[in-house]
């Protein structure tokens, strides 16, 4: 080997020593091989601006962001508040209805996120006996597409960049719905494996909220608990307010009233979800201010507010704002917002409208602490175009009518248009840090091959394989990218992996296609382990798990899905 080749090969080995045993982000490591490979002239500005425009990682982008959009719907947050009943059987298939078909379409980071809240709140089974299902049945249901997961989508810009046409929409669709439902069935066989332990307590300041019930409203005629209200995230029914009567504590039989007025305690970040269900309306709602960007304030003690009510003060008029919640500390309160005596010290969280800031009032009543973010609600109609515009790319792109990433464009622009999204938002969603490890792998599988790495590799396994089943191959590109993942990242090891995939396709002169699908499943494979892949990461962080639990339940999952995946391989391909 010359000097080009072992430094290129010391640049990739070092990246895969920097993932494994430093805890820096693998877009800061797949950064600094990418400013090394330029100061060491492997490659060239040109090459990196052309990694930034390969087609499946714009596919992959727009995907994301769109994906976004999807996730402000009140479609997931909805059905997550029914999944959970009294019978563990029922509630375990539901859940795995709902996560394994919408992880399919939708990215499965975001599914888990929504529906960790309404499985932690559930009444009935201890959380750890969902989570850990959860996440490993958005995995499953990812694999059955190719955009069910970032995974899928990396490996196919891989394809495109070495001349080949790219996976077609369903070429995944076989090996992720068998395995998939396999796995889902062992799961719920081994569910007695899974722990049973108490959920962590959230970290968070607890607001007074109220919501009232309209005539129309979905709640009316049924109780709370058909109204799936206990199971709200992080959010407590506590009081219910009733032709000026106070009803506490709340039973679960109480049946909802129009008009009622419901008090909630809890997280504000996830008051969102009061707004998903139809009929109910927060107090800042009836002023027409409530907005995405919400101002917490304390009330000063000089404040000429203190000891009345907000309807007494004309709160709305006086400051232009309206108030989403109160909280104080050191006691409980209680009764309709509107009715509460305000007191020094008080923490309200404010809807404002564009007077506020300008107002003369506010440094004598007020000291502005913070700006917090609320997922904004969308209309009817948006809903529908975002929902039905994302079924319709999705349902052109499946039957090769027009490219997804064409579609993912147009929509998005639809989306903006409409005010579903903004610019400012697309922005904030970028996902750079993916790009960054994206551009990375791809400029180092440029740069092995440019050298002349793979090619040498090639020609010193040629005699090694030449008696060698291709199928043996393609075992071994499989359980070596499954061990990367397990200890990098699953985007990490689909993109480091596939140039020897590659190289080792080219030697054996057999098709492409199964090893690519080999890295592809196998990097999405991360069941033993927390770290690998995002949503272990997002379950094992809502809970007390440990490393243990991952291994006692993912080891026989991973055994399950990786036997069936590499079986469907040698029968569908001529290995």
């Amino acid at each position: 080997m010359n000097v080009n080749q072992l430094l290129v090969l010391a640049i990739f080995a070092s990246t895969i020593i920097a993932l494994i045993a430093t805890n820096k982000r693998p877009s800061s490591i797949f950064a600094g091989s990418l400013l090394i490979l330029i100061v060491s002239q492997q490659l060239t500005i040109k090459d990196i601006i052309t990694n930034f425009t390969n087609q499946g990682l714009i596919t992959l982008v727009l995907l994301l962001i769109v994906s976004n959009a999807v996730d402000k719907t009140s479609l997931i947050k909805r059905l997550g508040r029914t999944l959970v009943t009294a019978s563990y059987r029922q509630s375990y298939w539901r859940l795995f209805g709902l996560t394994f078909f919408s992880s399919a379409l939708l990215n499965n980071t975001a599914v888990v996120a929504s529906l960790i809240g309404p499985v932690k709140q559930n009444q009935y089974h201890p959380a750890s006996k969902l989570l850990i299902p959860l996440s490993y049945i958005a995995i499953l249901g990812g694999t059955v597409t190719l955009i069910g997961t970032s995974t899928n989508l990396i490996v196919d810009s891989f394809l495109i960049e070495h001349g080949h046409a790219g996976f077609n929409f369903w070429d995944f669709t076989l090996y992720g719905m068998v395995a998939g439902l396999s796995c889902g069935l062992l799961m719920f066989l081994l569910a007695p494996w899974l722990p049973d332990i108490e959920n962590k307590s959230g970290k968070y300041t607890s607001y007074f909220i109220e919501a009232k019930v309209a005539v129309d409203s979905e709640l009316v005629g049924k109780s709370v608990e058909d109204n799936h209200l206990r199971n709200l995230p992080e959010l407590f029914l506590v009081e219910v307010v009733r032709n000026n009567k106070l009803i506490t504590p709340v039973s679960p039989d109480l049946v909802i009233e129009a008009n009622d007025k419901l008090i909630f305690t809890g997280n504000i970040q996830h008051v969102g979800n009061l707004s998903h269900i139809k009929g109910l309306s927060l107090f800042a709602e009836s002023n027409g201010l409530l907005r995405d960007n919400l101002t917490e304030v304390i009330i000063s003690n000089r404040a000429q507010i203190i000891g009345y009510t907000l309807k007494a003060v004309g709160f709305r008029a006086l400051f232009d704002a309206a108030v989403v919640a109160i909280r104080r500390d050191g006691e409980a309160l209680s009764g309709k917002l509107g009715e509460i005596k305000l007191q020094a010290g008080d923490f309200l969280l404010l809807a404002t409208g564009p007077d506020f800031l300008s107002r003369h009032n506010l440094a004598k009543n007020f000291f502005i602490l913070s700006e917090k973010k609320m997922p904004t609600k969308l209309s009817l109609k948006q809903e529908y175009l975002t929902l039905f515009g994302f079924l319709l790319v999705v349902g052109l792109a499946a039957t090769s009518i027009l490219s997804l990433a064409t579609g993912l464009l147009f929509l998005l622009a639809a989306l903006v248009v409409s005010g579903v999204t903004s610019n400012a938002e697309i922005k904030r969603n970028l996902p750079l840090n993916l790009i960054v490890v994206i551009v990375g792998a791809l400029s180092l599988a440029t740069g092995l091959e440019r050298a002349g790495v793979i090619d040498n590799l090639t020609e010193v396994l040629a005699p090694l394989v030449t008696n060698t089943s291709p199928f043996v191959a393609l075992v071994t590109v499989y359980l070596a990218t499954l061990l990367l993942t397990e200890v990098v990242t699953n985007n990490a090891a689909a993109a480091l992996m596939f140039p020897f995939a590659y190289g080792i396709a080219q030697v054996m002169q057999v098709e492409l296609m199964p090893f690519a699908l080999a890295v592809a499943f196998a990097a999405s494979a991360s069941f033993i382990s927390p770290y690998g892949y995002q949503t272990n990461l997002l379950v094992f962080s809502a809970t007390n798990y440990k490393l243990k639990h991952f291994v006692k339940i993912g080891l026989p999952v991973s055994v399950c899905y990786s036997s069936i995946v590499l079986v469907l391989l040698k029968f569908t391909y001529p290995l």
